[in-house]
């Protein structure tokens, strides 16, 4: 499965946490995630991650792209809900996407482990018939 990872700035040392303590399973599969984000994914888990750019350079609209495209089977956005950020726009037209097309989406701690449990199990096998 391909998997979008998208951390907030004040989020990225718990996606960082969260890819540690699933590394059995993130390893099982490829891994996207904006740049800043991978590098630092890959910095502490040495997991291969294919990068796009940085969010705010482009990187957002990339994997919005890839999710448009049903290129991937899962997101995991770990959002700061008191941030404020400027690019909510460019985030929430992912979060728009994966409504669309049916992709599985977390956008907090609880429901990542959640879905990566479930991905571990292969209660999301059913999203290879959508390819």
């Amino acid at each position: 499965m391909n998997i979008g990872l998208i951390a907030h700035e004040s989020k990225k040392k718990l996606m960082q946490n969260f890819c540690i303590a699933y590394r059995g399973i993130l390893v099982k599969n490829t891994l996207y995630a904006t740049g800043t984000t991978g590098r630092l994914i890959e910095e502490v888990t040495n997991l291969s991650v294919k990068k796009y750019l940085p969010g705010h350079l482009g990187g957002v609209q990339q994997m919005k792209a890839d999710v448009e495209s049903n290129l991937i089977d899962l997101v995991i956005y770990l959002n700061d809900p008191l941030s404020g950020n400027q690019r909510d726009v460019k985030i929430n037209s992912i979060l728009q996407q994966c409504d669309i097309h049916n992709i599985p989406l977390a956008t907090n701690l609880a429901t990542a482990e959640l879905l990566i449990l479930a991905l571990d199990r292969g209660d999301l096998d059913w999203r290879e018939m959508y390819k």
